[in-house]
């Protein structure tokens, strides 16, 4: 079966909560849910469509990306593959300081655990039918990464690109210059046609922001 994706909008940043599913397993991806009503609209999904979350995936440590992290870690993280939270390495300071970030924007989150395996680049996951492929895309932060569905034709890409725009670089560790490498590297030298579902804002393809996004317009 085809990989479906879908997206949760939540918290007061506007974050794009997945869950990507196929063959009746699921990979749940930056939870950003900051409060309990947005929690259950998850968790109600999942029990609706029948779905055993087989892994927990990250694809950075921003606090709008991970409100929710403790709490599906206590409810989920026992059956996923390794037990919790899977990211990069280069973002677990972010992870362990997720209390302090919101203390900066003004709002609490959970203390998330430590993330449960780190993910590298080239790195494979099976979600039922489908394979997704690690893609390493620093910039927006040191440890960001990108999830693809090469035969869906699907990237699953946190905040490294967005519908006319890129992700910030003027939090810890960010690089426009890194960022912008990244995208070139590794985000343009995928099909035009592959759909990018991005942290914030509507899905976007890789043609229409080679095209007209401004950002990219030297690479």
């Amino acid at each position: 079966m085809p990989l479906t994706v879908r997206s949760f909008v939540v918290s007061p940043f506007a974050e794009n909560t997945y869950v990507l599913s196929s063959g009746g397993e699921a990979a749940l991806v930056d939870p950003g849910t900051a409060t309990r009503e947005e929690r259950r609209q998850v968790e109600d999904y999942l029990e609706a469509e029948g779905l055993a979350v087989r892994h927990l995936l990250l694809t950075h440590g921003h606090i709008d990306h991970v409100f929710g992290a403790a709490h599906f870690a206590r409810t989920l993280g026992g059956a996923a593959e390794h037990g919790g939270w899977q990211m990069h390495p280069a973002d677990g300071p972010l992870l362990q300081n997720a209390p302090v970030q919101g203390e900066r924007f003004g709002v609490r989150v959970d203390a998330p655990p430590p993330a449960a395996h780190d993910l590298a680049d080239g790195d494979t996951l099976t979600v039922g039918d489908t394979t997704l492929r690690v893609l390493h895309v620093p910039g927006h932060s040191p440890g960001s990464v990108a999830f693809y569905d090469e035969a869906g034709g699907q990237l699953v890409g946190g905040d490294v690109l967005f519908q006319g725009s890129i992700g910030r670089t003027d939090l810890w560790q960010g690089s426009m210059d890194t960022l912008l490498a990244s995208i070139r590297d590794r985000v343009l030298t995928l099909p035009d046609e592959t759909v990018v579902y991005s942290g914030h804002g509507p899905a976007t393809t890789v043609g229409a922001e080679r095209r007209a996004n401004p950002f990219l317009r030297d690479l």
